[in-house]
């Protein structure tokens, strides 16, 4: 019985591990095809975000499509939904002795892309998108977004230097 009790405990710790090296939340990075600015709305069976974009998000992983309804500053839409993807935690699962079936629970096993290109119409007339650029100001709001995304763990710290670089560089 001793044995049996053990061995319990040996398979629930290692099992175990399969999900706490997986963060249930994937950062997506969301722009516009031709570099506007504005706002969207995202779905899945997980949960509903509001996000800026050009931005990052931090999105609940599911096994369901990502839904997207997105518009411009200048009231164009885009709307639509994108896949996600079996990431390769699942085959390691496997060997941690849970079989994926915690992850096929909790989707900890599946990815969307890390980055995401909003296909939006051209503006009316074949007129280029103006140099739409959020205020100096609102660079230190995103930086403090992202910061707080690397403090919980959401984006590494790679991640987040890159995605600082960028936004300084940007303005």
């Amino acid at each position: 019985m001793k044995n049996f009790l053990i061995a319990l405990l040996l398979v629930t710790v290692i099992a175990g591990c399969a999900t706490i090296t997986e963060d249930a939340m994937d950062p997506i990075v969301f722009s516009f095809s031709d570099g506007s600015v504005g706002t969207c709305h995202l779905s899945n069976k997980r949960g509903d975000w509001d996000a800026e974009v050009p931005g990052t998000t931090p999105v609940r992983k599911s096994d369901d499509v990502l839904k997207y309804d997105c518009k411009t500053a200048d009231g164009r839409e885009s709307v639509g939904s994108f896949e996600s993807t079996i990431g390769a935690k699942i085959v390691a699962s496997a060997v941690f002795i849970d079989f994926g079936i915690t992850d096929a629970i909790t989707d900890k096993h599946r990815d969307y892309p890390a980055n995401f290109v909003l296909p939006v119409k051209p503006r009316e007339g074949g007129a280029p998108a103006p140099a739409e650029q959020p205020a100096e100001n609102d660079v230190y709001t995103q930086l403090e977004k992202l910061n707080d995304l690397r403090e919980r763990g959401i984006i590494t710290q790679d991640e987040f230097d890159a995605e600082k670089k960028q936004l300084l560089e940007s303005n």
